[in-house]
């Protein structure tokens, strides 16, 4: 008995458990390779996906005699991959052309893992041809190509791994938008610009939290959070995507790629570009709210005429139905809804029509090699076209020629030739009227009557929707009546297809641009502070000084050019971050913040420091005009008028002594 036990020690044991031990075959299959594979989405290590794989293959062929002398394993490879197209596999297919490979067989350890769809039936045959067989563990032996009910079996397997992997993605789909709209979870990815992952706390997964996950929420980076409300800001002004692109180029405000190289180093950080001002305008994820499947993973056929080369992954926008939006805010928000819905409304007019309706719109900036401080800002009131710059000898003019209306313009009947306004005229004017309004002594009178604006405006936009509405039914109509009078109805399809776009978007912009919120004198008080010093950058008269104070009260004038009027507009725009507030707020509930001792007096004036708080005044409809206010006081005694019309001696006297130059250009122009 103990010699039969030290022969074969196992063999009492195995009989005590019942155990059938398989008798080795003494000419088995011999040498055998090997293949498995590994999906990034497995929650195993590849080392372990690697060890039970062989082993199961092991297992599986060392009855029949077969050894597994060569691997192949494929990393982070989906299953629905062609074998051409893994790294590993289309090694195995290249090996079986070397006669000397070493092996005649291929064990793999499951075949819903190695197999996808009919992905067999296209490899089986390359096996056969030279010569070597494949032994599938749910087959319970070697594949028979002439055996009817193998072929089955193997497409009824490659069916079960093409489901299995769909029912496994429509699982992690639903469970990650029921916590979008249930807690407002941030998924994963990268933060968008204005915004950081900081530490949440626990994983609420109880096994994540001991293996010590953590949860990642978002919060606001004040260093750049602030551009992204200038760039909401300035597009609601009027402004498109390139144009602030170039103005942030301009001030060298890093772009998102720039600040933060680590996230993105697949792009090189030059600056920025009109699609990254678009991105930011159509991310809703600055209202605060989570939103989750805007982008879309899709499987597209690399060959549409070659299907067997399978299939590749491309991002596309999802369908309405697929987006996700949490119920509650999940984060501080940048922007609020009402500003994001406004923009998005202007976006959708501006795209109505499509190329034909971009084409009418108006040029963005471009870079220059001078500066004029009116360019943007100038309009003719024939016209109602902003006036171009041009540098001549005696000065710097900004002109309107008329040879450059479109053919069947109302304006070309009553334009001049050419319509010229010097800029030094201007320029004196306009600071001579700004350095009024924001003088110490009479800011209280202008905050007023920015306050009163407020009342009386509608938002900026909707001067611009009701044009094209009422165009686009004036449209219709000719349609329509030329459809009565016998025009082929097809030929109009198109036309009125453009038509019903803008009128549609029109409406729209008209029907659900959201009133927009009134400040209090406070609020307004902080937007002034937050300009700085205006009358010190006025009288310095510095180019760049000038381009900040007027951009950041919009400025406009309107040249009347038969009356030498010239109207001049202000309507603030941006947001206050590190605003100064008036001790008429009563408490720091007004900007929506908590009271906190770090955020106290700043200095011994009148005016308390609340940093972090911001005024909202992009979509305010904040307007001041120098025909209403043209006598603002800074003393008792009368002061003249300020506003750019006739009646003003200097004005007078100055458009007087050029008005032979202004004709001698027109007259130039003109031949």
């Amino acid at each position: 008995m103990t010699a039969e036990i030290s022969r074969d020690p196992w063999a009492t044991l195995d009989e005590l458990l019942g155990i059938e031990v398989a008798d080795t075959v003494e000419d088995g299959i011999g040498p055998m390779a090997g293949y498995g594979r590994c999906s990034t989405e497995d929650n195993q290590d590849p080392e372990t996906s690697r060890g039970w794989q062989f082993g199961n293959g092991r297992k599986f062929v060392e009855p029949f005699g077969g050894v597994i002398v060569e691997e192949f394993f494929d990393i982070g490879q989906s299953r629905s991959v062609p074998w051409d197209r893994r790294e590993e596999a289309s090694r195995l297919l290249a090996a079986l052309k070397n006669p000397y490979r070493g092996w005649n067989a291929v064990v793999v350890g499951e075949g819903t893992r190695c197999w996808f769809g009919n992905q067999f039936s296209l490899i089986a045959p390359r096996f056969a041809a030279y010569g070597v067989d494949l032994w599938v563990p749910e087959l319970g032996g070697k594949y028979d190509p002439r055996n009817p009910s193998h072929k089955m079996l193997m497409s009824v397997l490659g069916g079960m791994s093409e489901s299995e992997r769909q029912h496994v993605q429509a699982r992690v789909r639903a469970a990650m938008d029921a916590q979008v709209l249930n807690e407002g979870r941030h998924q994963g990815g990268r933060a968008p610009y204005g915004y950081e992952t900081v530490d949440g706390g626990p994983h609420p997964n109880p096994r994540k939290a001991v293996e010590g996950y953590r949860l990642r929420v978002l919060a606001i980076d004040e260093g750049s959070a602030w551009v992204v409300r200038r760039i909401f800001a300035e597009y609601l002004s009027g402004r498109g995507d390139r144009a602030i692109a170039t103005g942030l180029n301009r001030d060298r405000i890093p772009c998102p790629s720039a600040r933060r190289p680590d996230q993105n180093p697949h792009r090189p950080g030059d600056g920025w570009q009109g699609s990254t001002v678009r991105a930011i305008l159509d991310n809703p994820r600055y209202t605060g709210y989570a939103f989750f499947g805007r982008w879309m993973r899709q499987e597209m056929l690399l060959d549409p005429d070659d299907v067997a080369a399978g299939n590749v992954i491309r991002f596309r926008r999802a369908s309405a139905d697929r987006i996700v939006r949490s119920r509650r805010p999940a984060h501080p928000e940048i922007v609020s809804v009402e500003e994001f819905t406004q923009a998005q409304l202007l976006r959708k007019s501006k795209s109505a029509g499509g190329l034909k309706t971009a084409r009418k719109t108006e040029r963005a900036e471009r870079p220059t090699k001078q500066t004029y401080l009116f360019r943007g800002r100038l309009r003719c009131t024939v016209c109602e076209r902003k006036m171009e710059a041009s540098p001549r000898a005696r000065g710097m003019y900004y002109r309107c020629p008329a040879r450059t209306l479109p053919n069947g313009s109302p304006a070309l009947g009553i334009h001049p030739p050419t319509i010229y306004l010097r800029e030094d005229v201007l320029l004196d004017a306009v600071n001579k009227w700004l350095g009024g309004l924001f003088d110490p002594r009479n800011v209280d009178r202008t905050v007023a009557a920015l306050v009163a604006s407020q009342g009386t405006l509608t938002p900026t936009n909707h001067d611009s929707a009701r044009k094209r509405l009422a165009k686009a039914e004036q449209e219709l109509s000719r349609y329509q009546a030329a459809i009565k009078a016998g025009i082929d109805p097809m030929a109009l399809v198109e036309p009125m297809n453009e038509a019903q776009a803008v009128r549609a978007a029109a409406k729209a912009e008209l029907d659900n641009t959201p009133p927009p919120g009134h400040l209090t004198a406070a609020e307004v008080h902080a937007m002034i502070d937050s300009l700085g010093d205006v009358g010190a950058a006025l009288k310095g008269a510095k180019t760049e000084s000038l381009l900040k104070v007027y951009q950041g009260l919009d400025l406009h004038v309107l040249y009347k050019d038969k009356a030498h009027v010239a109207d001049v507009m202000i309507k603030p725009v941006g947001y206050v971050n590190s605003a100064r507030v008036r001790e008429v707020c009563p408490n720091a509930q007004l900007w929506g913040i908590p009271h906190s001792p770090r955020r106290g007096v700043a200095h011994k004036s009148s005016l308390a420091a609340v940093r972090g708080s911001r005024a909202r005044v992009g979509n305010s409809p904040l307007s001041l005009s120098s025909s209403e206010m043209t006598r603002p006081r800074v003393s008792r005694r009368r002061s003249p008028s300020i506003a750019l019309d006739a009646t003003c001696p200097a004005w007078s006297r100055r458009v007087a002594a050029r008005s032979k130059e202004f004709k001698n250009y027109s007259k130039r122009d003109s031949e």
